[in-house]
């Protein structure tokens, strides 16, 4: 989560309070307004602190025109009134919560068998608050798999963990690196390659490396990585040198889409050097936030030092993750998607937002001015950029003048070799219809022709338009 502080000028002022905001006498609750940076002195009505505190949300932008997150921004009102009535439990207190924590297990076993495990019933996994933890303990337990194999020489000057991945990895993999001491190992992106390749991967893998991180879904355009090819070079590798290098399958987006729109795509369980994958449930699980999920292929992936069984509240509990007390309302959320939609449910709901997808692309390139980087048939995503013959604006000012019609579409440069790549990413989610694309379609068509006729382009500080880092 981000760090806050203080503002560096505090603002004095107090919030201000509608009269009709207090008691049925509009004078009665206007005693005293209540400061902005400190605990007020004593308490408010209910109405009138819930008024406060909507008022000031009403700023932020419309979630389901929020075309930068991944995040679900719409479910039915059922799976609503069943989180309502979960949220008090805590997800911990499994002794305490019997079937909440059936319920997860059911959903572990659930994807087990999606992502096609040699033995559903051996696999073991756990929920999370999103991939971003659950791709942090799938790296503990690589690297701690690395350690034990190299207990004779590690912690040395000459034995450093490295993890190999493509520089589009999300910042939950720098993150872990950085705070476990691991080496990040990055492929550049290269011309109009913008993942990982698998012959890149296995050059930078040595006795050192704990694992390679295969991405089902680039954040940055869409695209699904190479896994069965990088399986492949990684076994080549292990041929010539015996190096043996796990996988981890990064399937925040993709492993919730591949299963139900791509079957004959090999890319989970199914390869034996796939051991573990995470999911975001709160992606195209199709869940609120924050729910995710981390699989291994067995046990033996997962190493028994790392479990942690605690005596709590009465009851052995096995448990693998960063924090502790979090809601069960997710994680019965998820279930509920699972029992409601089913796997033909599911294909429906992908293939209508890859539908949406693939239509706005095209219509967008029909505009003219713009050039597609990826057409949404892999991911819901799309990428695109402004052609090579547009000198007028760029992506800054298309993201600029979109938000003025209430649409949040992120523009921002690619990493490291193709800085010189400015685009816009459109995520097409369930809730974002053909209707709704229709309608951004149309207001794009209005702005081009404004933005053609400026003398260039606005943005003076690409650094400083570029805030996007999802």
């Amino acid at each position: 989560m981000p760090l806050h502080q203080g503002p560096d000028r505090p603002d004095d002022r107090s919030l201000s309070v509608n009269p009709f905001y207090g008691e049925a006498n509009p004078v009665g609750g206007m005693t005293q307004a209540p400061p902005k940076h400190r605990l007020p002195d004593g308490p408010l009505p209910p109405m009138t602190a819930y008024q406060l505190v909507h008022d000031e949300l009403m700023l932020d932008g419309n979630s389901r025109l929020n075309l930068a997150t991944f995040v679900t921004t719409w479910m039915e009102p059922q799976a609503g009134v069943l989180m309502a009535e979960c949220r008090d439990k805590n997800m911990i207190d499994k002794d305490e919560y019997p079937r909440t924590a059936e319920l997860e297990r059911r959903c572990v076993a659930m994807l087990a068998d999606l992502w096609n495990a040699p033995d559903p019933a051996a696999a073991v996994g756990c929920s999370t608050t999103g991939s971003s933890e659950a791709c942090m303990l799938a790296g503990m337990a690589l690297k701690r798999r690395w350690t034990r194999r190299n207990a004779d020489r590690y912690p040395s000057r000459e034995a450093r963990p490295n993890l190999v991945m493509g520089v589009n990895v999300q910042v939950c993999w720098e993150k872990f690196c950085d705070f476990w001491e691991v080496e990040a190992r990055q492929v550049p992106m290269e011309g109009d390659r913008f993942h990982l390749s698998a012959e890149a991967a296995a050059a930078l893998c040595d006795e050192n490396t704990i694992g390679v991180v295969a991405v089902l879904g680039s954040t940055f355009d869409g695209s699904y990585e190479p896994v069965g090819e990088v399986c492949a070079a990684l076994d080549a590798l292990q041929e010539r040198t015996g190096l043996d290098i796990p996988v981890h399958v990064d399937g925040a987006s993709g492993a919730m889409v591949a299963p139900f729109l791509d079957e004959d795509l090999v890319w989970d369980f199914r390869l034996p050097r796939v051991s573990s994958i995470n999911t975001s449930g709160h992606k195209y699980g199709l869940v609120y936030p924050g729910v995710g999920w981390a699989l291994w292929r067995t046990a033996a992936e997962l190493p028994e030092e790392l479990v942690f069984r605690v005596n709590y509240l009465g009851g052995d509990m096995p448990t693998f993750a960063l924090n502790f007390s979090r809601p069960g309302a997710q994680v019965v959320a998820q279930y509920y998607t699972f029992l409601r939609l089913g796997r033909e449910g599911y294909r429906a709901v992908q293939q209508a937002s890859r539908d949406v997808a693939r239509g706005l692309a095209l219509r967008i390139e029909a505009l003219g001015g713009f050039r597609l980087l990826t057409r949404g048939d892999e991911l819901p995503v799309f990428a695109f950029t402004t052609a090579a013959d547009v000198s007028a604006y760029d992506v800054f000012d298309v993201a600029r003048r979109l938000r003025e019609r209430g649409w949040l579409v992120p523009a921002y440069t690619f990493p490291a070799d193709r800085q010189d790549l400015a685009v816009l990413r459109v995520v097409c989610r369930n809730g974002f219809s053909a209707d709704l694309a229709e309608l951004f379609v149309e207001d794009l068509g209005r702005l081009l022709p404004e933005l053609r006729r400026q003398g260039g382009p606005l943005t003076r500080d690409r650094g400083a338009a570029t805030g996007f880092h999802h």
